[in-house]
Parts: structure tokens; C-alpha cells; sequence
């Protein structure tokens, strides 16, 4: 490579290296020595609505009106509901949802918990600090404000235990009988088989007594970090509205900080999410009077980093004595072809990543060509592993028309090294005749010198949108491969470093990314002649080697395979054109002006402008 492909090389290697670094995850913290899954969020806040504005303030703080506060507080009562997906606990307390549970998914200590004990061996939702989640929110005329987080509800049923499977919805009703007439009754039609618990809303009564023209549906406390590495986790944790066909996202990304947000008109659903895992809240019948708010919080506890965000839906209030309204309540994996399956955009809250912020190049690729692509393999190849192999071949045979483009330019490029070589000994004290003659060999021999750097620049979209798939899909998560590589969607870590790798904050050590970093020497090892680069051979590998350190074993996986395929291709382009000899290509008169000879034009303008200047000086 000449001086010109050096740099930009060497230009896009500092853009893929920044990129990375800026989206690599934290090195794992040292987990808890006894974790909790039900203790993982420190918050016992809801939200206050206050004429248009919602507070975070203390639950029991809010249920100061007689009509909801003048009956003695008894001790809620434990519904639980098993579904062939979940199984979820109700209280009495708020008819809320104390805690939910998805059986399909460990926690991330499952293997250390007995085989009997279900409830820490699967994930659980629900930050249960406050006693649950899901609660209705209102101003009355009289000033007070409701939270009927803390009020008594009567359930419908009599047996603390209920299963529901299939196709099969089993209702669960909860009353809280004000008298006079005034009563809220909260509805759960749960299924048996999906992750959406249809909702409906009674207000009976309630005419002369809510004020605003509206209540809100809140889900105050967040959801559960769930995953051994909470930092990481927290880079994908948010809250979010889908409104006016579009996603609105609310995400507190550094330490101490506070949003809060609020949106008035349509709003489709609300949801609140970490990494892999979503509770979304969607009225049946937006209506153009509703709205959201959020409120989120960045901060780190004894447990780690946490972010906390607070959501609620703004729901129209008739005023009239009767009002029922429906809603829709996923709480779930954000696994794609399930939020999908729903019709109401839910897939939106599944992030796809995106490349300095640009998620409309990054999203299509990921939605429509490699995620359908690995789910497909997988149909018939049960290990993931073999299957991120598979999938690493059959996108490179994708891309082999850029890559042989670009490893054939280099190859051309590395074969007139010598002729540059004698024009630099040749015209060494005029660097601008260097240049122009050079610029001559390149259209001579129709060599173009962006050849090799321009179909890497167009595969970067491919691989950075793999970067974000394989870092978000929960289909790797906890998936082993063989070996010591038991988490396809963690790191595959051998050895924890006593102390933290200058500025890359790494402490550990991966297996694959080892390897990882060997088979990027030997591709660079096979490309690079020039002498003057060789720091740069042995540079770029080890520092792309200790980004790779935390990042999912599934990602490093692939790139070894993509880099050894690489390694492979570029040999048999060496051995089947290395000797082939450099010839100058024909001029076609009738051919258009290239890029190249504009650029010849140009530099030999400036020979010729730079002499004549001199001479006039003389």
C-alpha cells in the first residue's frame, strides 16, 4: 500500500475503533455474593399528577381523600396465576402485580440455585420495593390526589392458585368499593398462552369527584435489571412512547442524571425496558385527549448501576358515571417476532443500534435480512453457535463481490510499490512532480487507490448492524456453544485481571477475542509489505483485541470466522493472481474522464502553477 491507503487505512480504523469504543460494554462487576432478583432497583416512588405536571413522590403520601382512605388497612392477599409463559402474582393491595415471573427465562445465577426452587431460578419482572406495580392515578375536585396503589381491592376469586393454559383467558377481578355508589373495578384477562393481559378500567360514581378530565395508568417503578453485567444492561435500559408513527425515547445515559418528559395527543403504548426484557402499557382506543409522561434516573447502588425510569399513561375522563376503558398490558421478552405478532408496533421497542445515530441505515438491514436469516437457520440448527458460523460464511459469500474488489485493488496497489518507490528516489525534492506522476502510474495501469478502502467503507453497515443484533437478541442469551463458552451472549471470560487496563477500563480476559486478535494479525500480516507499517500490523490487533475483551462471545465468534474467511480468501487471490503481471490498460478516447484523471489534471495544474510562481519570484 502506498501513503495514500495507509491513511486511509488508517482513517478507518480509527472510525471503526471509536465507534467501538464509545458503544463497548463495561467489564462485569463482581457480582453480589448472594443476588437477589426481587432487590435489584432502589425506588419507592410513583408518579403525582399535578395539574400537567407528574412528581415522583412516596405512594403512601397520596391516598389522602376520605372517600379512599377511611377503611382500616388489611393485609393483602397473594393471587397467583401460572400460565404456559408466566406466572404472575397479584395483591389485593392496589390490585397490582406484585411480582411476574417468565418461565422460559433463568436468571443469569440459575445454574448455582436448586432445581426445585422456580422462583430464583427464572427472571421476575416486577420491582417489588413498593408491593407491585400498575395503579391508577387521579385528582379529585376537592383537591386531594389518588393513588390506588395503596387502597384495599376485593378479588372475585376464592383460591389463591389458578393455571390457564392455551387458548383459555382467565378473569381476574379486583373491586374496591368506595360506597355511595363509587367504586373502580381493575379487570386482568390473562391468556394461557401470550405474553398480553387484556385490562379494563370500571370507574363507577366517579362523576362529581375526578377532576381534570383524566386519570392516569401508571407503572411507577421500573422493571427488574436482570443480567450479571449492569452496566451493560443499563446501556440498553429506557422508557419510550410510540406516537404519531414514530418512537420517542427517554433515556438517562450518565451518572445522577434526571429526565422527565411529557407528551400530550395520540399515544399508541408506553413502555419501560432493560436489555432484553419490556412491560409496555397500550390503550385499546388511543384517543387524540390522551398523552404520557416519564420520568427516568441514572444513578449507581450497592448493587450497581442502575436506570430507573417511571411511566404512565394520560387516559381521557368523561365525566360521566359510568366509564370502562381497555388497555394492553405485554410484559415479556423483547424477542421481535412476538412483539411483532401483536399488530400495535410493539417490535419498535426493539433496538436495532444504530452508527453515530443513524438508525435508518442500521435498523433494515438488521429487520429485514440478518435477523430473519439466523432465526431461519436456527430452525434446523439447534446450537446457536453453529449457527453464527453458518451465518458467517453465507454473509461473506454476500459481501465476496466488495471484498474481492477490495483485496484485488490492494493487490495492485502492493505491485506498483516499486515503481512509486523509484519516483520518490527519482523526484525527492519535489514532491508535488512525486504526486502528479504517481497520479500518471495509478491511470496507467488503471489502478484506483480508493479501490481497497471504498468496499470496506460500504461493508461497515453490515457489520455494525451485527455489532447491535448480536448485543440486543435475545435468542443468544444464555446460549451455550462448546467448550468453555457457555453464554453466546456474554463474554467468554478465562481469566480476571487483578487491576484495569489503562484507558480501555478492561479487566478480563477472553478466549475468543485472544483469537480473535491472532486471526486479525495473520490478515494483516498477509496484506501489509511495506516496512514502514509494520507498527501498524502489530498495533491495530492488539488494541481491537482488548476493545473485543467484553463484548459478547456470539459477535467475537463471528468476526473470527469472517477474519479467517478473509484470510483464506485473501490467499487464494494471492496465489492465483500474485503473478500476474502489471499491464497498462488501453485509453478509450471516447470514455468519459475518471476520477483519476481529473485527479492527474489537477496535481499536474499545481506542478505547473507552483513553477511559474518560482519563476516570477526569481
Amino acid at each position: 500500500m502506498d501513503k495514500q491507503s495507509t491513511i486511509a487505512f488508517v482513517l478507518i480504523g480509527a472510525i471503526l475503533i471509536g465507534w467501538l469504543y464509545l458503544n463497548s460494554p463495561e467489564p462485569q462487576p463482581t457480582p453480589p455474593k448472594k443476588p437477589d432478583s426481587t432487590k435489584t432497583v432502589d425506588s419507592n416512588k410513583t408518579i403525582d399528577t399535578v395539574q400537567k405536571s407528574l412528581v415522583l413522590q412516596d405512594a403512601k403520601k397520596l391516598v389522602d381523600d376520605n372517600t379512599f382512605a377511611n377503611l382500616p388497612k388489611k393485609d393483602a392477599s397473594i393471587i397467583t396465576i401460572e400460565t404456559d409463559l408466566s406466572k404472575i402474582l397479584f395483591s389485593t393491595s392496589g390490585g397490582r402485580i406484585y411480582k411476574l415471573y417468565l418461565k422460559k427465562y433463568n436468571t443469569w445465577y440459575h445454574d448455582t440455585i436448586s432445581a426445585n426452587n422456580f422462583f430464583d431460578k427464572h427472571v421476575q419482572l416486577v420491582n417489588t420495593k413498593t408491593g407491585g406495580d400498575f395503579s391508577l392515578l387521579f385528582g379529585t375536585k376537592s383537591g386531594q390526589v389518588v393513588n390506588t396503589a395503596e387502597v384495599d381491592f376485593v378479588v372475585n376469586k376464592p383460591n389463591r392458585y389458578y393455571k390457564v393454559s392455551g387458548d383459555s383467558v382467565l378473569s381476574l377481578e379486583f373491586t374496591y368499593d368506595a360506597g355511595n355508589g363509587k367504586s373502580i373495578i381493575k379487570t386482568y384477562n390473562i391468556p394461557g398462552n401470550n405474553y398480553n393481559t387484556k385490562v379494563d378500567i370500571e370507574l363507577k360514581g366517579l362523576k362529581d369527584y375526578i377532576a381534570g378530565y383524566r386519570y392516569d395508568l401508571v407503572w411507577a417503578n421500573g422493571i427488574n435489571f436482570l443480567e450479571k453485567n449492569a452496566t451493560d444492561e443499563a446501556n440498553w435500559s429506557n422508557a419510550s412512547a410510540f406516537s404519531g408513527g414514530e418512537q420517542v425515547v427517554i433515556d438517562a445515559t450518565s451518572e445522577g442524571e434526571k429526565l422527565n418528559k411529557d407528551m400530550n395527543g395520540k399515544v399508541d403504548w408506553v413502555g419501560v425496558r432493560n436489555k432484553y426484557f419490556t412491560i409496555i402499557m397500550a390503550p385499546e382506543k388511543p384517543s387524540e385527549d390522551g398523552g404520557a409522561y416519564f420520568e427516568g434516573e441514572h444513578k449507581t447502588t450497592k448493587y450497581g448501576v442502575r436506570e430507573i425510569y417511571s411511566a404512565s399513561l394520560k387516559v381521557p375522563f368523561k365525566e360521566t358515571d359510568y366509564q370502562k376503558d381497555s388497555f394492553n398490558l405485554y410484559a415479556g421478552p423483547i424477542d421481535y417476532k412476538t412483539l411483532k405478532s401483536y399488530n400495535n408496533n410493539f417490535e419498535e421497542i426493539f433496538d436495532f443500534g444504530s452508527f453515530f445515530g443513524l438508525k435508518f441505515i442500521i435498523r433494515p438491514i438488521s429487520e429485514y435480512l440478518l435477523l430473519p436469516l439466523m432465526q431461519f437457520l436456527h430452525s434446523f440448527i439447534p446450537n446457536y453457535g453453529f449457527v453464527i458460523i453458518l451465518f458467517s460464511i453465507l454473509i461473506k459469500f454476500a459481501l465476496y463481490p466488495l471484498s474481492r474488489t477490495s483485496i484485488k485493488s490492494m493487490a495492485k496497489m502492493q505491485k506498483l510499490q516499486p515503481k512509486i518507490a523509484e519516483l520518490k528516489e527519482k523526484y525527492k525534492d519535489d514532491n508535488t512532480k512525486v504526486s502528479s506522476e504517481t497520479m500518471k502510474l495509478y491511470s496507467t495501469y488503471g489502478v484506483n487507490p480508493a479501490g481497497g478502502c471504498l468496499p470496506m467503507l460500504l461493508q461497515m453497515p453490515i457489520l455494525i448492524a451485527l455489532y447491535s443484533l448480536f448485543s440486543v437478541i435475545i435468542d443468544i442469551r444464555q446460549q451455550p456453544f462448546i467448550l468453555w463458552i457457555d453464554n453466546l451472549s456474554a463474554p467468554d471470560v478465562i481469566y480476571r485481571l487483578p487491576f484495569h487496563i489503562p484507558f480501555f477500563g478492561v479487566n478480563v480476559i477472553s478466549g475468543l477475542a485472544l483469537i480473535l486478535g491472532i486471526s486479525m494479525f495473520i490478515q494483516q500480516k498477509q496484506t501489509m509489505k511495506d516496512p514502514s507499517q509494520k507498527a501498524l500490523l502489530y498495533m491495530m490487533p492488539v488494541m481491537m483485541t482488548i476493545l473485543f475483551m467484553t463484548f459478547p462471545s456470539g459477535l467475537n465468534l463471528y468476526y473470527i470466522m469472517f477474519n479467517l474467511l478473509t484470510v483464506g480468501q485473501q490467499w487464494w487471490v494471492n496465489k492465483h493472481l500474485g503473478n500476474e503481471e502489471l499491464v497498462p490498460v488501453k485509453a478509450d478516447p471516447k470514455k468519459k474522464k475518471g476520477f483519476m484523471s481529473r485527479m492527474m489534471e489537477a496535481a499536474e495544474k499545481q506542478a505547473s502553477d507552483q513553477k511559474k510562481s518560482t519563476g516570477k519570484r526569481k
